[in-house]
């Protein structure tokens, strides 16, 4: 008799360690095939109080953290690329990280930064503006090289404008705040309106500085945390980067500025080439008068 409970509670143990296995293997097939490759596009309108006419319902696509060739296919940025043509926006930013650099992948990162902008440079959209990334500064002569090289402007502590029937609003980029030096003082344009800012940046938790400088900055554009990457039901996200602490994913009010980020999840992803309940994200912005 207690031999075949012992038999009993052997085979339930193995019938558990097999499903387990079978659970366990299954999860890392869904997060490393499936949801990695899922892209999401979200749609978001972002209210602008001093918003110009001729730019109501502008619409903004965004995409960011690349990591070409590190966990980041190839076939998956055309995807993307397709996708954001389908949408055909008015702007289109990519707010950096377009490679993944580190002591052994170093090689790999300046083919990759070609690569990458190479497909790219099929955004069907005329106005594609870049800021880098912290993986992107340690060649950020060569990432600004294949970025130019293939049509895509890099706003790196620099400004602009786009103008429509007279009016006008400003788009600005900032060097990245992890490894570089950001420089608000040339990054932000001397307005005598108060005509609206859009600024691409990368780490979104450096909002609170730029907002407690009262550059009248309207909606600023980040990526660097890619929302967490892998999110346990019930827990915090537990794979989120220094200057990505707070500001985690979508659209937040920084402080009482008045300022609006939005934060992009991403297309690629970090360390391990998995994503769980956490999809990689396009972006589709619409402005709006508040």
């Amino acid at each position: 008799m207690s031999s075949r409970k012992s038999a009993t509670g052997n085979l339930t143990r193995r019938r558990f360690l097999a499903a387990a296995t079978l659970t366990a293997g299954g999860l890392a097939l869904y997060s490393g095939e499936i949801e990695r490759h899922l892209l999401m596009t979200v749609e978001r309108t972002v209210h602008i109080s001093n918003l110009p006419a001729p730019f109501h319902g502008f619409r903004i696509a965004q995409l960011s953290d690349f990591h070409f060739h590190n966990y980041d296919e190839s076939f998956f940025v055309r995807h993307a690329v397709q996708k954001v043509n389908e949408l055909a926006p008015d702007m289109v930013a990519l707010t950096g990280d377009f490679i993944t650099t580190s002591n052994d992948e170093y090689r790999q990162a300046v083919p990759d930064a070609y690569a990458c902008a190479e497909i790219l440079r099929e955004i069907k959209c005329p106005i594609r503006f870049c800021s880098l990334g912290n993986h992107d500064v340690s060649i950020k002569a060569d990432v600004a090289d294949a970025l130019r090289r293939n049509g895509l402007t890099l706003l790196m502590n620099q400004f602009t404008t786009l103008e429509k029937r007279g009016e006008r609003i400003w788009v600005a980029g900032i060097a990245d705040a992890y490894f570089d030096v950001p420089n608000l003082t040339l990054a932000m344009p001397k307005r005598k309106t108060d005509e609206p800012i859009v600024l691409l940046g990368h780490e979104p938790d450096f909002a609170d500085t730029i907002a407690s400088q009262s550059y009248g900055v309207d909606l600023m554009l980040a990526g660097h945390t890619h929302g967490g990457q892998v999110r346990l039901p019930f827990l915090p996200p537990i794979l989120l980067p220094a200057m990505g602490e707070k500001y985690v994913e979508g659209l937040h009010t920084v402080g009482s500025s008045g300022m609006q980020i939005y934060v992009n999840r991403g297309l690629g992803c970090m360390h391990l080439p998995f994503r769980f309940n956490c999809p990689p994200e396009l972006t589709l912005l619409t402005l709006q008068p508040a």
